[in-house]
C-alpha cells in the first residue's frame, strides 16, 4: 500500500517543481517569479518528502523527512517575504503589467 501512494507522491512533487521552473523562467519579473518559486517548489519538494517517507516508514531517514517538511514549510515564507521586500526596497520595480502595489501604498500612508 505504501509503494504506489509513496510513487504517486513522488511523482506529484517532481510534476509541482517542473511547473515551478517553467515559472522562474516565464514569469516577467522577480517577484512573480518568487510566487512561483514559493508554491510550486515547496510544495513539490514537500511531496517529494512525504514519499520518501512513506516508503521509509519511521526510520532514521523517514523522520528526517518529516522534520525537513516542516523546517521547508515554515522557512520558505519567511525567506520569500524578506527577498521580495529586500527586492522592493533596493528599487527593482514591478512588471508593467501589474494591477495593484499595496507596499507603496502602505509606504505613502506611513509618510
Amino acid at each position: 500500500m505504501n509503494n504506489p501512494l509513496g510513487s504517486f507522491f513522488i511523482v506529484l512533487g517532481l510534476i509541482l517543481n517542473f511547473f515551478g521552473c517553467i515559472g522562474l523562467i516565464r514569469f516577467p519579473d522577480v517577484y512573480t517569479r518568487l510566487q512561483s518559486s514559493a508554491k510550486c517548489v515547496m510544495l513539490g519538494t514537500c511531496a517529494i518528502l512525504l514519499g520518501l517517507f512513506m516508503f521509509k516508514g519511521f526510520t532514521a531517514a523517514g523522520i528526517k523527512a518529516l522534520l525537513c517538511i516542516v523546517f521547508i514549510a515554515l522557512t520558505t515564507p519567511v525567506s520569500v517575504h524578506a527577498l521580495a521586500k529586500g527586492a522592493f526596497r533596493s528599487g527593482v520595480k514591478p512588471w508593467d503589467g501589474s494591477v495593484a502595489d499595496e507596499y507603496v501604498k502602505d509606504i505613502i500612508k506611513k509618510r
